[in-house]
């Protein structure tokens, strides 16, 4: 009867371990991204590709459809890039 019960606690521990893991290398990630996204909005203009619309929807917390040339720019000169996480 406590086979599942075994079998759930590894699985818990085994998820647990991967998420400190796998955490450190997503945070890493993140500001990598973060600098690759700003040196792109810093050189180009409207419309950007999707994945960088995407980041700026992240950024601006609106919908990529709604985002003007202004935002864009007070994202840049007015706060860091990197600082909403």
């Amino acid at each position: 009867m406590g086979a599942r019960r075994i079998r759930r606690e590894q699985r818990q521990a085994d998820m647990k371990e991967s998420r400190l893991l796998n955490g450190i290398l997503k945070s890493k990630e993140r500001k990598n991204r973060d600098a690759r996204m700003a040196a792109i909005v810093k050189k180009g203009k409207l419309p950007y590709l999707p994945a960088v619309m995407s980041w700026l929807s992240g950024k601006l917390d609106k919908p990529s459809r709604l985002i003007t040339p202004g935002d864009v720019e007070s994202l840049v000169k007015g706060q860091s890039l990197t600082a909403k996480r």
